[in-house]
């Protein structure tokens, strides 16, 4: 070799040394980022539409999933992590009311993988996926179990109401005796003389067959992921909500031609599109939506009821509102690939002006009862783009019932007196409603 090929084979070397270096660091690196994953917390939340388990983490986790049957397993595997306590907190964390899994095992499956299995009740439709940060969270993985067969929350609702429906048959059956009998003992009248004046007839009217029974969706704000507004005093709006909407279930039972039906009874995550396809499948003939909000000045007070808007909020107030409402899904997390994009597109373009002109209605009935005893925020229904109000066919308000974020109106938001007076001020605007505005026929069975 020549001289003057010397110092061009020294460079080449070098520089193979150096990409090699370079690739050596840059594999420490990834294997420094992967081991450094930092298990932030774990959750459970289980309902009857399906359980959700989260991992929060400082760093993405990479994950993999199996289906086992004889017995129903699922099995997770977690990249890049050695077995910690925080992650073995999860076990504990299963309740015995959970309707799908019945125990979580955890082991280091090998170096740099620990698996979780997940003994369950009965066969799922596993949904993993994984959400970047956003508000108080890091980044999430979520596995939420679906069962193989959904609940059929129209059938639930017929079977809870069967005994009401059979009261209002007999009703309905005397009251068209009473019509029929009227009939007759009109046509059996003797006749009036031609020149006697001839009194006013009062048309008889009709026997009151589509007569049935109305139903309510009432719609507790945030759940799970999502805790809503969180007063000083540390009060969640998700539990206070859910508390109300329970208390105005409870009145509507007591209702003879009215029935209740929740989108959640549980602290648990519900997408905002998936209330609304919850309130169309039970055929729901209105949505009433609770929340306790939070403003960026603690010193904002009352209550107030939204509406929607197709040309634009009310208000600053009304549109800051339903930005923050909004972003709920961000917050208690949907996954993104298998969200039925083209229902909720659908929803969110087929919003009718009737709709919106029975909402401003019943919205004034149940604003003009709260008034009477609790401080209004506003002395109208405002109006504003609530992705949670945009069915198309079914009168749909939002209640905030008092803002979280005032430490008054926080405390009084605790107080089992007030969220009464709050669950019964909404039930006589809905029934002033519905006295003037009844429900049309429908078919047998709904």
């Amino acid at each position: 070799m020549s001289r003057s090929q010397k110092p061009h084979s020294s460079r080449r070397q070098y520089l193979k040394s150096s990409v090699k270096l370079l690739g050596f660091v840059l594999l420490l690196r990834e294997i420094d980022i992967a081991w450094g994953a930092k298990i932030l917390g774990v959750r459970i939340w289980p309902s009857e539409d399906y359980t959700r388990i989260t991992l929060e983490s400082d760093t993405p986790l990479p994950i993999t999933q199996q289906i086992l049957t004889n017995p129903d397993r699922l099995v997770v595997d977690v990249q890049g992590m050695e077995l910690n306590a925080t992650l073995k907190d999860l076990v504990a964390k299963v309740k015995p009311n959970d309707p799908y899994v019945s125990q979580i095992r955890i082991g280091q499956f090998q170096p740099g993988v620990t698996r979780l299995v997940f003994d369950l009740k009965e066969p799922v439709k596993p949904q993993l996926f994984t959400l970047d940060p956003v508000a108080e969270y890091q980044y999430r993985m979520v596995l939420d179990l679906y069962p193989s067969t959904p609940p059929d929350p129209l059938m639930e609702l017929v079977k809870s109401s069967a005994r009401k429906e059979k009261a209002l048959e007999k009703s309905n059956e005397e009251i068209d005796l009473i019509a029929q009998f009227a009939i007759k003992k009109e046509k059996e009248a003797p006749k009036t003389p031609m020149a006697q004046a001839i009194p006013e007839i009062k048309e008889i009217p009709a026997p009151a067959k589509y007569k049935r029974l109305i139903t309510i969706a009432i719609d507790p704000g945030h759940g799970g992921e999502d805790p809503g507004a969180i007063g000083s005093m540390g009060s969640k709006e998700k539990n206070v909500v859910l508390s109300i909407a329970k208390r105005l279930r409870d009145k509507i039972e007591g209702e003879a031609y009215m029935r209740p039906f929740l989108t959640r009874d549980g602290d648990y995550f519900v997408p905002l599109h998936v209330r609304v396809q919850k309130a169309r499948r039970v055929e729901a003939d209105l949505f009433v939506s609770i929340h306790a909000d939070a403003f960026i000045e603690s010193r904002a007070k009352g209550a107030s009821v939204f509406v929607l808007s197709q040309m634009g909020a009310s208000s600053s107030m009304a549109r800051w509102m339903a930005n923050k409402e909004n972003a709920s899904d961000l917050i208690g997390g949907i996954n993104i690939k298998t969200q039925d994009k083209q229902v909720a597109n659908l929803l969110l373009d087929m919003s009718t002006t009737a709709q919106i002109k029975d909402s401003l209605q019943v919205g004034n009935s149940i604003l003009k009862q709260i008034g009477g005893f609790a401080t209004l925020h506003k002395g109208k229904v405002e109006q504003a783009s609530f992705a949670v109000l945009k069915a198309p066919d079914i009168p749909s308000i939002l209640v905030e019932t008092a803002f979280i974020s005032n430490p008054q109106e926080e405390a009084r938001l605790n107080d089992d007196a007030y969220q009464d007076r709050i669950a019964e001020a909404i039930l006589k605007g809905i029934k002033e409603y519905f006295s003037k505005n009844p429900p049309v026929a429908r078919r047998i069975n709904s």
